[in-house]
């Protein structure tokens, strides 16, 4: 997926005294005594963001030493800057203030360096169109003594020259998201994204290709044979299957020295790889990381007599686990030791070394001969092949299959591997899937196939579509046998597509009536993490950020969370002070350091480098953490 900025705003109400350390150009700044003042200079300012909708966007973006003023809404902007002492300053933040050999940040003054304030005329003849639905005014230039520094650019918005609003911007690093996945039924129902899974604390699912389990580490044990394997390897009912890819994330429990509890997760995961390697011939790729499992640690003493160590940093907790208190703890800390595993499977395929003429030879016989079972194996042997691309898809033509009931499913399994292989064929596999109906007009495979490609034909606007008719035709799937849980499915990417078109028409009531839609009926579903990581970028699209971080806050406590998932979560979630200071977000952000430090350390950089914003560290909580662990 490709990567997309999205920007949203953090406002932060400053004090009487913010300005004082320096010149503010004739900017009136509140007190207690003139409260009535601003409150009448500021009343257009306030009231146009009040009324401001959350699709309208704005930034300060840096071209060289000069800064401009972004927005995508010019009659919003002509509001804003009403008057003629309406504008806005530019206060130029610079990194070194958080410097952690600084004892304290002091909150109370000016962040940075003032720009001299611009105001309504020149910003109003300033402002020209600048890329697709974007317009831009210059409103400061760098200066030169920071032009090398990491810097970052806050907005003060002025009315009547009275500062109404102080704005820090931070960026959301997001991906384009895209519908549910609804895959297409081949043999059976075939998913474009095969690598997620459902599971809980106890059991485990095949679905997709990939399983994903625990492993309970014994203390001090640090090797494991195939007869310790054996009777997990057993239960994985791997039969049909061989492992492709085996990734294992190892964690200790938090006591003692950080660097043996690495080395022996590291022992222990590469015992666990070579013991499952001696069950089949084809090699195992192996990755592995290894970490101290203080989410775990930090969940499981919540509401314990030991929650007090939940307020003491990762070193004077190790102070504390030692000897007499260390043996005390075991009954939490024993269940903190274990490996969390994602095997990558693959179908065992006895025509795997068969070439491109060997399969269409056999296949071909075995169709004429009436050896459909054989036949079907073939088929699933070339589609594994044109999915790994070690066939042409050409090879599809050479496939004689005869346009009969019979031979239904081998020309629908076609048709649909045509799509998800190259999704420009959309129309030509719809017209297909449509004289295969002719065939079997019941059939619930090929209505579902033809109604999963209607959404991408309606969403893309290919073809006209009647949403009307179009939303009975997805009920009506139930008539033909079709789950009610994938019809669910449907009509959320139904209302994710109509929240789409009526952003474009600027509908915004009937928009939101389409995202409460899918806030309140998402959870009927079972969601992979790609439709959660899709889902939340939707919401968050469109300015629903808490909705968004609701969605993933139970993913986000769990060691076994997707590395993707959390950083978004984080992104989502870091700039609200109140929930950075809790206990469980604590363990969130450990968990996310533990996952990724390098990435973790990255959100704290300047959002021209790719942050979210460097002024976290405003936050002495975040801070403190990042100083710990980054610095």
């Amino acid at each position: 997926m490709k990567k997309v900025k999205l920007i949203f705003s953090l406002i932060l109400l400053i004090s009487a005294n913010s300005l004082s350390a320096q010149g503010n150009y004739g900017i009136v700044l509140p007190t207690t005594a003139n409260k009535n003042e601003i409150n009448k200079n500021c009343q257009n300012c306030r009231s146009t963001f009040k009324l401001k909708v959350k699709e309208v966007q704005f930034s300060i973006k840096r071209d060289k030493q000069n800064l401009f003023f972004h927005t995508n809404d010019k009659k919003w902007f002509n509001q804003l800057f009403k008057n003629s002492n309406d504008g806005i300053a530019i206060d130029v933040v610079s990194k070194t203030i958080y410097d952690c050999t600084l004892e304290d940040v002091d909150s109370e003054q000016i962040r940075g360096t003032l720009l001299r304030p611009v105001y309504a005329s020149r910003l109003k003849s300033g402002l020209k169109p600048f890329g697709k639905n974007m317009f831009r005014v210059l409103v400061g230039r760098i200066p030169d003594n920071l032009k090398n520094e990491d810097l970052e650019y806050n907005m003060l918005f002025l009315g009547n020259k009275s500062l109404c609003r102080y704005q820090v911007i931070f960026d959301l690093q997001a991906y384009k998201w895209d519908l549910l996945d609804m895959g297409m039924y081949l043999d059976s129902l075939s998913l474009t994204n095969e690598k997620l899974i459902k599971e809980d604390d106890d059991k485990f699912e095949i679905k997709y290709k990939t399983l994903r389990f625990k492993i309970p580490f014994e203390k001090n044990k640090s090797q494991y044979s195939p007869e310790d394997i054996k009777p997990l390897y057993d239960s994985l009912r791997l039969t049909n299957f061989n492992i492709k890819t085996i990734n294992i994330n190892a964690y200790s429990s938090v006591e003692g020295s950080l660097e043996r509890n690495i080395e022996l997760q590291e022992e222990r995961a590469n015992s666990i790889a070579e013991a499952i390697q001696t069950y089949q011939k084809p090699t195992i790729k192996t990755s592995i990381t290894s970490s101290e499992n203080w989410v775990e640690f930090l969940n499981d003493i919540e509401g314990t007599d030991y929650m007090n160590l939940k307020s003491l940093s990762k070193s004077e907790i190790k102070l504390k686990l030692v000897g007499a208190f260390s043996k005390e703890m075991e009954t939490y800390l024993k269940h903190h030791r274990k490996a969390v595993i994602t095997l990558e499977l693959e179908r065992k395929d006895i025509y795997k070394n068969k070439s491109e003429n060997e399969l269409i030879g056999l296949f071909n016989q075995s169709i004429s001969s009436g050896a459909l079972d054989k036949a079907s194996q073939i088929q699933n042997s070339i589609f594994d092949k044109l999915k790994n691309r070690e066939v042409s898809p050409d090879i599809l033509t050479k496939m004689e299959i005869p346009n009969q009931l019979k031979y239904l499913n081998f020309l629908n399994s076609n048709s649909s591997i045509k799509y998800q292989l190259d999704e420009k064929q959309i129309i030509i596999v719809r017209n297909e899937l449509e004289a295969l109906k002719k065939l079997d007009p019941k059939n619930p495979k090929i209505r579902y196939n033809l109604a999963a490609l209607k959404f991408r034909i309606w969403r893309y606007d290919f073809e006209p579509v009647n949403d009307a008719k179009f939303k009975t035709e997805v009920y009506n799937l139930k008539n033909y046998g079709i789950d009610q849980t994938l019809i669910d499915r449907m009509m959320i990417n139904y209302h994710i597509i109509k929240s789409e078109k009526y952003m474009r028409k600027r509908d915004y009531a009937n928009k939101d009536k389409s995202v409460n839609y899918i806030n309140k009926f998402y959870k009927k579903i079972t969601l992979s993490d790609f439709d959660y990581f899709s889902l939340a970028q939707f919401l968050a699209y469109y300015a629903n950020i808490e909705k968004a971080a609701e969605l993933l806050t139970v993913k986000a406590k769990r060691i076994d969370v997707d590395e993707d998932l959390l950083f978004y979560y984080l992104n989502l979630t870091l700039v609200n002070k109140e929930l950075t200071q809790t206990d469980d977000y604590r363990a969130i952000m450990l968990n996310a350091y533990n996952l990724n430090s390098k990435r973790y350390c990255k959100l704290f950089n300047a959002i021209e480098k790719g942050g979210v914003t460097f002024q976290l560290l405003e936050n002495d909580y975040l801070r403190k953490g990042y100083c710990e662990s980054c610095n």
